[in-house]
């Protein structure tokens, strides 16, 4: 839509040639050939600039660009000046479906055709210094707008491989992380349980006491894998604020992000501010269909003490169900937050939006 949005600004320009087939004083059968002229030429124009995402042979758009200044041409030099405005549309099509290093040329010669023909027809020189400058800087310009989006699908693609590696690299740290873990104590207990094998009938009170140490060692594992999987599953502040950025931008809402918390915070504390922030740009994304958003994250001193407050405002119509009643998400917060202390508000910001606190208490010594 936006593509088709683009494009239709430039039809403008036909509004020339239609006014001249309805009142040129052309005789039938000229309009109904040059209206089949111009429907081919708009259907052929519209085909090779829908297809700029699909690379094309570059000898089969010279060739389409070809059979565009050939209408051009005979159009303009059989129904008069009025239809020198098809060159423009070459002009553009050319730079939006040819690399640069044809662009440039096409587009020179399409607008030399132009002046060639525009002096051929009756009075053309009168339309001539108005169209010289539309096909120079529009079949241009869609060369760079042409760049422009295969630089960016080439980032997306950049980005997607870099998330892969990154994923791939963080299966790979946790496979050894586990590995270093349970390598020990899964070999001590097969040893252990060996012995306790051997000894028995004869040893019952030491084939015991192996049984006591697998005891101990398969629990001490147990607690290692735990903390392993939760310090991988804890979100972060930084980690947070990046995958915000990524989530608003992705949803075309303009983010307001601070930087990064410096000095130290308790993990559950960081945690609870994390959650919080991640339900909060989920909420913006998913249901406020708003256009901004502002995360500030600052220490202020409370009678409690100090405490580091997380803020994320938009200018949406507002949270999960409104103010009065909160959802799972909210609710789930607000529990978080009082394990570690902290509180949660939430609800319109001013006339238009919703606002979203999270405060958590700082121990002594730690900044933000």
């Amino acid at each position: 839509m936006v593509k088709m949005l683009w494009i239709s600004i430039w039809l403008f320009y036909l509004s020339a040639p239609v006014t001249d087939l309805a009142g040129g004083g052309h005789s039938l059968g000229a309009r109904l050939l040059g209206g089949l002229g111009l429907a081919a030429f708009v259907a052929w124009y519209l085909v090779l600039v829908f297809r700029t995402a699909r690379p094309m042979p570059v000898r089969r758009v010279l060739f389409s660009l070809a059979v565009l200044a050939t209408q051009a041409t005979v159009l303009s030099l059989t129904l008069g000046r009025e239809w020198l405005v098809l060159f423009v549309y070459v002009a553009i099509s050319s730079g939006a479906a040819l690399p640069a290093e044809y662009a440039r040329w096409t587009v020179l010669g399409t607008t030399a055709l132009l002046a060639v023909t525009a002096n051929a027809v009756p009075d053309g020189t009168a339309y001539l210094a108005g169209l010289l400058i539309p096909a120079l800087m529009g079949g241009f310009a869609m060369v760079g707008v042409r760049a422009m989006i295969r630089t960016t699908m080439e980032l997306r693609e950049a980005r997607a491989t870099v998330a892969q590696l990154a994923a791939n690299e963080e299966r790979l740290r946790m496979a050894r992380d586990l590995h270093d873990l349970l390598g020990h104590s899964l070999s001590l207990i097969t040893l252990k349980s060996e012995l306790a094998g051997r000894m028995l009938p004869g040893q019952p009170e030491a084939a015991a006491q192996q049984v006591a140490d697998i005891e101990r060692v398969s629990r001490q594992a147990l607690v290692d894998v735990r903390e392993a999987v939760s310090g991988y599953r804890r979100p972060t502040l930084p980690g947070e604020l990046a995958g915000a950025r990524t989530a608003l931008a992705a949803a075309g809402v303009v983010a307001e992000l601070p930087a990064e918390p410096s000095g130290e915070l308790p993990e559950e504390a960081e945690s609870a501010l994390a959650w919080s922030l991640r339900e909060a740009v989920t909420n913006v994304v998913r249901h406020s269909g708003a256009k901004r958003c502002r995360v500030c994250l600052e220490t202020r001193q409370t009678l409690d003490g100090p405490v580091l407050e997380l803020t994320v405002t938009d200018d949406g119509s507002g949270g999960p169900g409104g103010p009065a009643t909160p959802g799972n998400g909210l609710t789930g917060l607000t529990e978080r937050l009082a394990a570690v202390g902290g509180t949660l508000s939430a609800g319109p910001a001013g006339r238009t939006g919703f606002a979203l606190t999270a405060r958590v208490p700082l121990a002594l010594g730690s900044g933000s």
